[in-house]
C-alpha cells in the first residue's frame, strides 16, 4: 500500500523537500503533493491563463479560483493532509487547507510549534493529530504501516 499526502502549509521554506527526504530515509510508502509552491506561478496563473485582469482585486480573484481548484483536486485525490503551521508567516492558506481537509474527511495532521497552540486550538482540536514537528509526524504515518 502507497498513501498519498498532501502537503499544506508555507511555501517560504523547504520544509517539504526536508520532509519528503525523511519519509524517503524511514522507506515509507508515500507519494506527495501540494499547493503551488511557486509564489509568483500562484499570483500570476489568472492573468496567464484568463489574461491581464483590469485590476489587482480582479487579479488576486482569477487566481486563488484556479489555486483553490487545483487545491482542491489533488487533496481529493490525497489519502492524508498534513498543514504544517510556522510561526514565521500569516498562516491563512495552512488553515484554509487544513479546514478543507477536515471537511472532506481526509485523515489529517496538524505540525504546529507549542507557541501556536492557542490560536490553533479549534483547528487542532478537528484534526486527527496535532504534533510539533515534521518528524512525529512521520512516525505517525510509519504507524499506519506497522
Amino acid at each position: 500500500m502507497e498513501l498519498k499526502v498532501y502537503l499544506a502549509g508555507q511555501i517560504h521554506d523547504d520544509w517539504r523537500g526536508q520532509l519528503q527526504q525523511k519519509a524517503k530515509e524511514k522507506n515509507l510508502p508515500l507519494s506527495f503533493v501540494a499547493p503551488q509552491t511557486n509564489h509568483d506561478r500562484s499570483d500570476d496563473v489568472g492573468d496567464a491563463i484568463l489574461g491581464k485582469q483590469p485590476g489587482n482585486v480582479y487579479r488576486d480573484d482569477a487566481a486563488s479560483s484556479i489555486n483553490n481548484f487545483r487545491t482542491q483536486v489533488l487533496m481529493q485525490k490525497s489519502d492524508v493532509v498534513i498543514a504544517l503551521f510556522g510561526e514565521q508567516y500569516k498562516q491563512w492558506n495552512t488553515a484554509m487547507d487544513a479546514s478543507a481537509a477536515i471537511t472532506m474527511n481526509k485523515p489529517t495532521i496538524l505540525i504546529r510549534p507549542e507557541s501556536l497552540i492557542h490560536p490553533l486550538k479549534e483547528l487542532s482540536n478537528k484534526a486527527n493529530v496535532t504534533v510539533e514537528t515534521v518528524d512525529q509526524a512521520l512516525y505517525v504515518l510509519n504507524y499506519v504501516f506497522e
